[in-house]
C-alpha cells in the first residue's frame, strides 16, 4: 500500500471496514528518528562496538540498554564511572561523522511529502546535529520543528520532547499522532496523551504498546479531512 493523497471521507470509511485498518484523527505526526524514519542500525552498532571494545563492555548488554533513549542515558545504565557528559558528546561526535549505511525506512520520504512543514515534527533522542546529518544522509527532508537530546531535561521515556514538539507545532497533545519504534519512545507518546502507530523495524508488534503498528511507510495512507481542519491517518497494521 503506498502512501497517497486521498480527499473522499467515503473512501476512507470503506478502507477501515478492512480487518487490520485503524483511522486516526490528528493534526499533527510527531516521529521519531533512529528506527522511525532513518534506519541507522549499521553505524550505531558499529560506534557501539566500539565504545564497548574500547572500555571492555559486553555489547550485548549495551544494546539491550540503548535504544530510544539518551546516549548519557545508556552509559548511566551499563557503565555509570563512564557515564560523563564529555563522554556522551564524545561519543556523539563520532556518530556524527560515520554515516555508512545510513538510509531512509520504507516509504518515509514519501509519506513525510504529503505532510505540510506544520503538520509534522521529528522527536530524537539523538542531538540536534546527529540528528540533521542522518536526515540528510537519508535524503530526508529537514523539520521545521525538531527537539533533539539539547532541547529536554529529561529523555524519553520522558514525555518532555512529545509535549514540547507539539507546543512548537501549536497543536494539542491528545490530536497528536506519534511513530515511534521504542518501548522508551511509545512510553513517552503515551504519557504526553497521544496515540501511538508503532513501527516494527526493531522490535515485534506484541512488545510495542501501540494503538496500531505498522512494518515501514508503504502502510500508512494521508490526506486532509473534509470534516476535520487537520488529518487523516489510515494504518494497515502490520
Amino acid at each position: 500500500m503506498n502512501c497517497i493523497n486521498m480527499h473522499s471521507d467515503l473512501l476512507f470509511s470503506v478502507l477501515c471496514q478492512g480487518e487490520k485498518m485503524k483511522e486516526f484523527i490528528c493534526d499533527a505526526v510527531l516521529l521519531d528518528m533512529d528506527g522511525t524514519l532513518v534506519d541507522s542500525t549499521e553505524v550505531v552498532i558499529r560506534q557501539w562496538r566500539r565504545w564497548a571494545d574500547r572500555h571492555g563492555i559486553p555489547l550485548e548488554n549495551i544494546l539491550s540498554n540503548s535504544h530510544g533513549v539518551l546516549t548519557i542515558d545508556t552509559m548511566r545504565r551499563v557503565a555509570p564511572n563512564l557515564a560523563t557528559a564529555e563522554e556522551a558528546e564524545a561519543f556523539e561526535r563520532s556518530e556524527t561523522e560515520d554515516v555508512d549505511g545510513v538510509k531512509a525506512v520504507k516509504g518515509a520520504s514519501a509519506f513525510l511529502g504529503h505532510l505540510e512543514y506544520h503538520q509534522w515534527a521529528v522527536v530524537t533522542s539523538a542531538s540536534r546535529e546527529l540528528a540533521r546529518v542522518r536526515l540528510l544522509a537519508a535524503d530526508l527532508p529537514l523539520p521545521n520543528v525538531l527537539v533533539s537530546s539539547e532541547d529536554v531535561r529529561a529523555g524519553k521515556p520522558d514525555p518532555e520532547g512529545y509535549l514540547m514538539a507539539a507546543k512548537l507545532l501549536g497543536a494539542v497533545p491528545k490530536q497528536c499522532v506519534v511513530v515511534e519504534d521504542s518501548v522508551a519512545g511509545i512510553q513517552a507518546a503515551r504519557r504526553a496523551g497521544m496515540s501511538v502507530v508503532g513501527i516494527t523495524s526493531t522490535l515485534p508488534a506484541e512488545e510495542l504498546d501501540a494503538d496500531a503498528c505498522i512494518s515501514d511507510f508503504s502502510d500508512i495512507r494521508v490526506a486532509k479531512s473534509e470534516t476535520h481542519h487537520g488529518l487523516r491517518i489510515l494504518v494497515t497494521s502490520a
